[in-house]
């Protein structure tokens, strides 16, 4: 091998001297063209004496040179994506663009008209300056075409007169028609052509996932019909109320931007439909940061009806109430088990009370507190496990009706027993 190497270089020398001639020479300028012009350094690799086991095994005749002007697979996978995929890319993102901007051009021009602007006036007396008065705003859908119109309770509450501006200008006072403080919602009525109103779709808030698209549309600081995107961020949020002792349940949570005004307007999915009724934001600033929260249409569609059919809604009640049994509280009352709601009160002669639950027969004294002790220990319903009672009253408000029964089950003197509780109504809401 030794001996016919510098017969080969002076035979490759040759062969290159007439290549060069042939055109080498203006392939490798084109190589150097190429390669200065792209950002990865290309390898050119001459060989003048190849392994002849190489050669032998690759092609029966010798090749004497090689000359790669081509990058290294490795080289090139780390510089940038083909161009190929590079225009593919761009034509991709931005139909996609186009496709969600044309969305909601259609989504705001079907569901807009469908939205109105709710002003509520409050009397009130002053001392010194007599009767006064103040006025609100909010918004509202509408829901069919008798005129009813959905919005939130607390956008209307105490006022002395309620006016509606519809998409086309046209302001009319509503009536009041129902309301429900303890989930927020309202009941109005217009008396104006059915041909003025568009009702929206009802969606489904069940089958919500996190990361679906959410759009709202309503009047925030009085700015009409106004349309913010962004997606549902959260959903069974519970949500604690300032007007009433209870709390909002399956709240939706989203960061499409909801400012004061937009209180009773829709929150619509990428097809329109209603998904929930805009309620409240986190109140850190005053305006939005991202983070608000609505009504659920599920809880819409329960409610709403009995609203028109009689002003009200029946909230369905048990009659009991309790303290949260923990780990802690079970070691110090030796209670039997470390989960659940211990029973503290029962109503005389509630829903619970008429079906056998027990409540306390003793007060033990514990850090000079008095804890009534003995009850019985709710630890599911419905086959349910209930460990805390926000879980007790979530699934009885938004899973059960007045009339309804509910399998409770309690442990009673170290042992398990079912008691069927035929539900009641809520007094004095």
């Amino acid at each position: 091998m030794a001996k016919s190497r510098p017969l080969l270089i002076g035979f490759a020398v040759l062969v290159l001297i007439g290549l060069t001639g042939c055109g080498l020479s203006g392939l490798l300028e084109e190589a150097r063209t190429w390669v200065a012009a792209t950002p990865t350094p290309v390898v050119i690799v001459v060989t003048a004496t190849p392994d002849p086991r190489q050669l032998a095994a690759a092609t029966p005749t010798p090749v004497v040179i090689v000359v790669t002007a081509t990058p290294e697979p490795r080289q090139l996978a780390v510089a940038a994506p083909t161009p190929t995929a590079t225009t593919a890319a761009g034509p991709s993102a931005q139909l996609y663009r186009d496709l969600q901007e044309q969305l909601l051009i259609e989504i705001y021009e079907r569901v807009g008209p469908s939205v109105v602007f709710v002003t509520s006036e409050f009397y009130y007396y002053d001392f010194f300056y007599g009767r006064q008065s103040e006025t609100g705003s909010g918004s509202g859908f509408i829901i069919d075409r008798q005129g009813h119109i959905v919005t939130n309770y607390h956008v209307i509450k105490d006022a002395s007169r309620v006016d509606v501006k519809l998409a086309d200008g046209t302001t009319v006072t509503a009536d009041v028609v129902g309301t429900d403080p303890i989930n927020d919602l309202a009941v109005l009525r217009v008396d104006v052509s059915p041909d003025k109103l568009q009702a929206v779709e009802l969606g489904d808030s069940a089958s919500l996932k996190v990361g679906q698209l959410a759009i709202a549309i309503g009047n925030p600081l009085g700015l009409e019909r106004s349309l913010s995107v962004g997606v549902v961020s959260a959903l069974g949020r519970q949500l604690p109320q300032q007007d009433v002792d209870w709390s909002l349940y399956d709240v939706i949570q989203t960061d499409a931007s909801i400012n004061p005004g937009n209180s009773g307007g829709p929150l619509l999915d990428s097809q329109g439909r209603v998904i929930g009724v805009n309620t409240a934001i986190a109140n850190v600033t005053g305006a939005s940061i991202g983070i608000g929260f609505a009504v659920p249409v599920d809880t819409v569609k329960r409610v709403v009806p009995e609203l028109i059919a009689k002003g009200r809604y029946s909230h369905p009640w048990l009659g009991i109430s309790g303290y949260n049994v923990s780990p802690a509280l079970a070691e110090l009352l030796d209670l039997p088990a470390d989960r659940g709601i211990l029973v503290m009160y029962v109503e005389p002669d509630g829903p619970a009370e008429r079906a056998g639950v027990r409540g306390p027969n003793r007060q033990v004294i514990i850090r000079n507190q008095r804890i009534p002790v003995g009850g019985d220990i709710i630890v599911a319903l419905d086959g349910q496990d209930i460990e805390n009672i926000d879980q007790l009253i979530r699934y009885v408000e938004t899973k059960k009706r007045v009339g309804d029964v509910v399998t409770v089950t309690v442990i009673r003197d170290s042992g398990t027993v079912n008691v069927d509780v035929l539900l009641g109504e809520l007094p004095n809401y």
